[in-house]
């Protein structure tokens, strides 16, 4: 007979699960693995919740084994370590990005590219290697091989922070390796949410003209004034997008919707490169004819290893680059994340855990909790969630 979640592992753990694919989140107690020799345990102080966690809770790819603790850009403090782990020590501030474990002997870890591993570990909606299923940073704890752990920049705050471990390197990776990075040279930006807008950060920090690419033309302010882009073009206006045909050298694409890609690609200069990273549940139609004329280069990408994360990490650090946060408390999950669905959030939401969690083990001290969010938020932690265009 299986056992049951909270019964499966020796050390009790809690956080938010979705039972079913209406994607609602509630309370759910389940148990984490003991310390390997070669294992992390971590408090969990916070965790952001990107586009592809709100498909998961509502199975739109057919592939969510419920019950599911969402959760894979975590950021916390070192609890414990194995004997084999030389890397971290108790009170270190690490992250755990998307996956927690890998084959490690495949040609693609060999180089450092665990994230394309045909045995890769998923943080959450995964089996680890006895079977077990893995869950994910909506919740107080989490176990991982010291591997898949990344150190976490003293001078970034841990909320603004967090979503760099799956937003943050699912740009920084194809500006990486497509080249983005030639100071001088012309980004492109599709979508401002909440990979886009990383991508106007990267592409300054780069040293690059960025111009952000919307159909909304009430956030040029925000792209230009907030987040420092030097143009903006609104996309349903052929007069601007034609005024901006042929000046790009790259476009990165974060949008995850049905779009076309003919008018985008008319943006690129000569040999220009076009990469998406947003995962539509439909094919785009894509028009040979402007690549093939063009000597242009549409390209994909997926998040990065952990070699190329930690270095993405690094690069925030020296560079101070960080989320754009929203702070609400954790027991408003489900409002946001129905915000989330409907593109209702400016670009990381941020909600309490620990309090909430508190309220299930043990009385809250209703003088605390009635403290404003940015103060109770500095004693417990919060979470991000991520939106896009």
């Amino acid at each position: 007979m299986a056992k049951s979640p909270q019964d499966e592992h020796p050390n009790k753990a809690f956080g938010w699960a979705a039972r079913d694919s209406s994607g609602l989140l509630s309370p759910f107690h389940f148990s984490r693995r003991e310390n390997g020799g070669d294992d992390v345990s971590i408090k969990v102080l916070y965790c952001g919740v990107c586009h592809s966690d709100l498909h998961l809770l509502k199975n739109d790819w057919g592939v969510t084994d419920y019950p599911i603790v969402p959760g894979h850009e975590i950021v916390g403090v070192v609890t414990s370590v194995g004997n084999n782990v030389n890397k971290f020590k108790v009170g270190d501030q690490v992250g755990v990005g998307v996956i927690v474990g890998s084959c490690k002997s495949c040609q693609n870890c060999e180089q450092n590219l665990e994230n394309y591993c045909p045995k890769l570990i998923y943080t959450y909606n995964g089996h680890s290697y006895d079977g077990a299923k893995t869950y994910g940073g909506y919740s107080d704890s989490i176990v991982v091989d010291q591997h898949f752990v990344l150190r976490f920049p003293d001078n970034l705050p841990l909320d603004a922070g967090a979503p760099l471990l799956c937003a943050g390197i699912t740009i920084y990776s194809p500006m990486k390796y497509y080249g983005m990075t030639e100071s001088g040279k012309h980004l492109g930006v599709v979508g401002l949410g909440g990979l886009g807008h990383v991508a106007v950060k990267f592409g300054k920090a780069f040293g690059l003209k960025v111009t952000v690419i919307s159909t909304s033309p009430r956030k040029k302010e925000e792209a230009i004034d907030r987040l420092g882009a030097d143009a903006f073009v609104v996309s349903s206006d052929p007069a601007q997008l034609k005024a901006a045909m042929g000046t790009m050298d790259y476009i990165i694409d974060t949008v995850s919707a049905i779009h076309a890609l003919a008018p985008l690609l008319g943006l690129l200069k000569l040999n220009g490169k076009l990469v998406t990273v947003g995962l539509p549940n439909k094919p785009l139609e894509l028009p040979v004819a402007a690549i093939v004329l063009g000597r242009k280069m549409v390209g994909g990408s997926n998040f990065g290893g952990l070699k190329e994360t930690q270095e993405m990490l690094d690069f925030c650090g020296k560079h101070n680059i960080t989320a754009e946060i929203e702070l609400i408390r954790m027991d408003d999950i489900n409002t946001a994340i129905e915000r989330l669905e409907k593109a209702d959030v400016r670009y990381r939401s941020i909600e309490k855990i620990h309090d909430v969690i508190m309220a299930f083990t043990a009385p809250i001290n209703t003088q605390l909790d009635s403290l404003p969010v940015w103060m109770t938020s500095i004693s417990w932690g919060l979470y991000a969630l991520a939106l896009v265009d």
